[in-house]
């Protein structure tokens, strides 16, 4: 009996013998760890590096550790190298290789229960394996330096996703976050979409411009990511995406995965339930469609998470909901994981 089926079993003991288990919150957990299970964006190779955090053990900190994404019938997560601005220009490259080095530290220790995935193919062979798939990937374009080759390095020691920026410009791409100095993307810029096409790394546009969202869509001939983003119909914050952004990246074939942060959903100081997080899946399933809607939680890079969403083992939280507003079991299997999927499977196994 290995790992995964140890603490499943465990967990259903403890849900029978909770009283206040609903039957709509079990039906949402059995659903959970039947279906692939997707989250385009975690930090916590952070806990990692920062804190000595031992992601196989059940932790008091964080939002994330082996047994709760267990839990939670998590089967794919993206794990972000994010080099804060103390590391630019000339340490980026090198912060982002320790926090790799970290998750594949992690990764490495626990081999029965998880593993790298390079491709989407590799990803559902880990699922059916019993195991999680880990994707690398980067948070901001500062970590290549301005260097193609350092881009290839990265993709030759695993990484298959990066964002373009983070919160502030990087010399050849406008953040959203930051006075616009480019106008989008640079021609340097567009190089490093069309280098990631090639190499077979999934183009991130999450914290980007208006501007850079459109020219990398002008130039990438692979379906991207809005890996953690929100809804601006919603909420009027320049991390989110326009009602015509969310349908050209439908025509582009990506995916916007929903970030979690209480101040991406809604003002600050209104209330932020998992009900506000499924208001911005059901806006995003409306103006994109249902192929183009996924998860992207920002799982210990954010200091709050709405209410009824403690950590990832509360992913069940937003399958119940779904299910209570009447999704169907396959657009909550698109939801979850089967669009993202696709969208990586595009992008690195072609």
């Amino acid at each position: 009996m290995n790992h995964r089926t140890i603490v499943l079993l465990s967990l259903a003991l403890l849900l029978a013998c909770t009283d206040d288990t609903s039957v709509e919150w079990q039906a949402a957990y059995d659903l959970n760890h039947e279906l692939f299970v997707f989250d385009a964006h975690c930090d916590s190779a952070l806990n990692i590096v920062d804190h000595g955090a031992d992601l196989g053990q059940l932790l008091e900190m964080g939002h994330v550790d082996l047994p709760r994404m267990i839990s939670g019938g998590l089967n794919a997560q993206v794990f972000a190298a994010w080099t804060a601005p103390d590391y630019w220009p000339d340490h980026a490259t090198e912060r982002a290789r320790e926090l790799l080095t970290g998750v594949r530290r992690f990764v490495d220790s626990y081999p029965q229960q998880i593993g790298i995935a390079l491709s989407g193919t590799e990803a559902e062979q880990l699922f059916g394996a019993g195991k999680i798939a880990v994707f690398l990937g980067i948070e901001g374009g500062h970590a290549i330096e301005d260097s193609l080759e350092t881009l290839r390095q990265f993709h030759g020691e695993g990484v298959r996703i990066m964002t373009l920026t983070w919160m502030t410009n990087t010399n050849w791409a406008d953040a959203s976050g930051d006075t616009p100095v480019h106008g989008g993307l640079t021609e340097f810029g567009v190089q490093v979409v069309r280098e990631m096409n090639r190499l077979g790394m999934v183009v991130d546009i999450s914290h980007v411009s208006d501007d850079t969202f459109y020219d990398t869509l002008k130039v990438s001939s692979k379906p991207v990511v809005a890996s953690h983003s929100c809804v601006r119909s919603l909420h009027d914050h320049h991390r989110n995406m326009t009602d015509e952004m969310l349908r050209a990246l439908a025509q582009n074939g990506g995916v916007i995965g929903l970030n979690f942060f209480p101040d991406y959903l809604a003002p600050r100081g209104a209330p932020v339930t998992v009900e506000t997080l499924v208001d911005h899946i059901d806006h995003a399933v409306r103006v994109a469609g249902i192929d183009h809607v996924g998860l992207g939680s920002d799982f210990d890079g954010v200091p709050a998470l709405p209410l009824g969403i403690e950590d990832v083992s509360d992913l069940p939280a937003i399958t119940e909901v779904l299910m209570a507003r009447s999704y169907t079991r396959d657009d909550i299997e698109k939801i979850l994981g089967g669009n993202l999927l696709r969208v990586f499977k595009a992008a690195l196994d072609n």
